[in-house]
């Protein structure tokens, strides 16, 4: 059995659901054979085993297939997906690459000091890293428009807050353990907050896609100053922004 065979894992999700876990990790590679096994059960037909497919959940290290177990036999379903899974091929997906505007002022960046001290960098060093990385967005979840984004620095890993607070502002940008996210709502957290950004991550005014970003961007930080951020934002307010200026590169079809 090869090395990516034998990281594989079927796990029950209650009784109408199994999860394909490819692996415990952030990795590109992981997301590929995720995205490799949801193609190729969108090219599957809907009969016999695969009948009673409701919905298909894909994460960035595995995906979970929803079920009517009076349509699918449970178990033969599970079997079917995991021979699946272990011949699929990888799929690597680039989504469009976006360039968001965030501040970093003291008063949005609440644990960028204390993350500075932790690393032993300057405050300045840290903005320079996260403004010098490019992000993969893996999955949008949690809450609408809330996107998990890889490829945070190894140097700036960092475990969640002991103690969660209990409201985090709209707009924060935050990493957590390898991850980076911005919270689209004010919202309980535990995530350590960088900076703030005056795009909206969920906006009901695009009405044919809500959410900024999507499975398969990627983005990068353009760091702005305190009157960049509030013209920004006041624009958004009045409805005078235009989120597609944001773009660096339209999707690949």
């Amino acid at each position: 059995m090869n090395e990516s065979a034998s990281t594989l894992k079927l796990l029950p999700l209650g009784d109408t659901a199994w999860t394909v876990e490819f692996g415990n990790r952030i990795d590109p590679a992981l997301y590929a054979r995720v995205l490799g096994l949801l193609d190729a059960l969108k090219d599957a037909p809907r009969d016999g085993v695969f009948a009673g497919i409701v919905d298909i959940v894909p994460t960035f290290r595995s995906l979970t297939v929803h079920y009517d177990p009076a349509r699918s036999e449970g178990q033969a379903l599970g079997e079917a997906l995991l021979s699946l899974a272990q011949t699929a091929q990888a799929v690597s997906r680039e989504g469009r690459r976006w360039s968001i505007p965030v501040c970093f002022d003291a008063d949005f960046a609440l644990d960028l000091d204390d993350l500075a001290q932790a690393k032993g960098m300057t405050r300045n060093a840290v903005i320079d890293l996260m403004t010098a990385t490019t992000f993969q967005v893996y999955m949008i979840g949690f809450m609408p428009g809330f996107p998990y984004m890889g490829g945070l620095p190894a140097a700036l890993e960092m475990p969640r807050l002991s103690s969660p607070r209990k409201a985090l502002p709209a707009r924060s940008l935050a990493i957590a353990g390898a991850m980076c996210a911005v919270y689209p709502w004010e919202s309980p957290g535990g995530w350590r907050l960088l900076g703030r950004t005056p795009i909206p991550m969920f906006s009901a005014r695009e009405e044919s896609a809500p959410s900024l970003l999507a499975a398969g961007d990627r983005v990068t930080w353009r760091a702005v100053d305190r009157a960049e951020f509030e013209r920004l934002e006041a624009a958004v307010l009045h409805g005078e922004f235009v989120r597609e200026s944001l773009l660096i590169e339209e999707a690949q079809r």
